[in-house]
């Protein structure tokens, strides 16, 4: 789970002004944290399902946020894949 600073040091790594917070480079880099973190989870415990399920809907809500971000702006989803190390497919 991501705390309060974790996710403060995220923000502020991809954020475009000083009170942005909702933007989809935030939004996609939040995600990709979260995900990160319970795919470890889910590594050491296999059989939690419940959690599996959370994560399908993370990556699939992240997937949303991009190609968002494809569709409006290619520079900014460059910039985003390039520090976050998203593939592109």
């Amino acid at each position: 789970m991501l705390t309060a600073t974790k996710k403060l040091r995220i923000i502020k790594e991809v954020q475009m002004h000083d009170k942005d917070t909702g933007s989809p480079e935030v939004q996609i880099s939040i995600l990709s944290k979260k995900i990160d973190e319970l795919a470890n989870h889910l590594k050491k415990h296999k059989k939690d399902n419940h959690s599996r399920r959370g994560l399908l809907a993370m990556v699939a809500d992240r997937q949303t946020h991009i190609k968002y971000l494809q569709r409006k702006d290619v520079k900014r989803y460059n910039a985003v894949a390039k520090k976050l190390d998203l593939k592109k497919k």
